[in-house]
């Protein structure tokens, strides 16, 4: 079931410190549909971040290094008052806790797990880019990230616009 998050469509920021931020997720190893709960499960398990929203999951083909099996991916948006760079450090811990080997570049991979977005900023640090850098160029993302937020504006571009320009997306929603 599918969940939007009104919140991220405006990108503003909730009450008390409390930003909203979007995570996109995918697998191609193993239970690939399992991985990607287990992963939501573990991103919320401390509570310093809420999943408020969560995406259809989608089959896809592999991007970038095409040598390997098809994934399923998922958006979700979460609350949180931890900062981008310890977003990025529990996305990674989750990522490590989850038997993920960084063998090469967009390979196979038990689990992934980006921030897609983070708030309304705009972050441009050497390991660090937020709104992600190729957002607008992947499908496995803009797709269930439209279902949690179909009104989101990325670089200026609504994110329906961003889909449409790709044309055919080879996804397909999965279960």
């Amino acid at each position: 079931m599918t969940r939007r998050l009104h919140a991220v469509a405006s990108q503003e920021t909730t009450s008390a410190g409390t930003v909203t931020a979007t995570l996109g997720l995918g697998s191609n190893i193993g239970d690939k549909s399992g991985n990607i709960d287990q992963a939501v499960a573990m991103l919320g398990q401390d509570g310093d971040v809420r999943v408020v929203a969560i995406s259809r999951k989608y089959s896809s083909p592999p991007w970038g290094d095409l040598d390997q099996d098809w994934f399923v991916n998922a958006c979700i948006g979460v609350e949180t008052k931890l900062s981008p760079r310890e977003l990025l450090a529990r996305c990674q811990t989750v990522e490590a806790d989850m038997g993920r080997v960084r063998l090469r570049k967009w390979g196979p991979r038990i689990i992934d797990v980006d921030i897609l977005t983070y708030g309304d900023e705009q972050i441009r640090e050497p390991d660090l880019i937020v709104p992600h850098p190729l957002i607008a160029e992947r499908p496995f993302v803009l797709v269930p990230l439209a279902d949690i937020a179909p009104h989101l504006v990325i670089n200026g571009k609504p994110i329906r616009a961003l889909i449409e320009a790709l044309h055919d997306t080879g996804m397909e929603p999965v279960g």
